[in-house]
């Protein structure tokens, strides 16, 4: 009898274990479903060509070393332009940037300062820096960390996925996955060229994986030193025909210093 109730006891143990799992299982699922870290570890490894490829790219997009570059951003719709915004951007390597307004009048003497993933918007009728999200809406289809951090190599897991012809020219196709929940986009699909390496498309995701919007670079001219893209195209996924089209007009290699890249100089800045 003992034995009977012992090996009873041992079976209705299992059935409420495996009950247990057929519950837990499709929360843990969906849980990991949501969350970017448990996605990006699904994620092809990266490599060290992958990650090479990206440092260069970034590289090729911005100088190293400390610059000033003065950005126009056009915003169209269905081919009519609808808002113009000018910006000036001092960046102090990877981490450090400063984007001040210069156009519109209206808005001039607002900034944004990032250090790190970090980032505050300054405007002169308000006392304190509000803190804000990388991946908000600046203007158009400008996100705020697409002028204030430019940092692929810094921000994403690179993986290669693939060669495609991108308008006659051989490219890489590189996945590349959010390093955390901080950075501006959840995924970006990224389109290097073979030949020199320089950027060509970008496609951006959301963390549901929706596609928001993808770029294109293009009109390469030398700036700061060597040849970069001048102009960047940025075009809405859903909505067809919403464009926000980037033109650097200068780029010079300047010496900035770590002084300047804080809330307390911010008010003393020149415009």
């Amino acid at each position: 009898m003992s034995q009977a109730m012992n090996h009873e006891r041992r079976l209705r143990r299992s059935m409420l274990g495996l009950l247990a799992g057929a519950v837990l299982l499709p929360a843990w699922m969906q849980a990991h479903a949501q969350d970017p870290d448990a996605r990006s570890a699904a994620a092809p490894a990266a490599t060290p060509e992958a990650i090479e490829m990206v440092k260069h790219a970034d590289e090729i997009r911005f100088p190293r070393e400390s610059f000033q570059t003065e950005i126009t951003i056009r915003n169209l719709s269905d081919g009519q332009q609808t808002d113009q915004r000018k910006f000036r951007i001092l960046s102090r390597g990877n981490e450090n940037t400063i984007v001040l307004t210069t156009e519109p009048a209206s808005e001039r003497g607002q900034a944004l300062l990032m250090r790190g993933r970090d980032l505050w918007i300054f405007m002169p009728s308000v006392s304190q820096p509000v803190r804000l999200s990388l991946a908000q809406r600046l203007t158009g289809q400008v996100a705020n960390g697409d002028l204030a951090r430019a940092n692929f190599a810094g921000d994403y897991t690179p993986s290669i996925i693939g060669e495609e012809t991108l308008d006659g020219q051989p490219a890489i196709v590189l996945d590349l996955v959010a390093v955390d929940r901080s950075v501006t986009y959840s995924r970006v699909k990224y389109w290097i060229a073979e030949q020199d390496k320089r950027p060509l498309k970008a496609e951006f995701y959301a963390l549901s994986g929706r596609l928001l919007k993808t770029a294109l670079y293009e009109d390469f001219k030398e700036l700061a030193g060597r040849l970069r893209p001048t102009r960047l195209v940025m075009e809405d996924a859903l909505k067809r025909g919403e464009v926000s089209i980037l033109t650097y007009e200068t780029m010079n290699v300047r010496d900035l210093p770590e002084r300047m890249f804080t809330r307390e100089y911010l008010r003393r800045l020149e415009q």
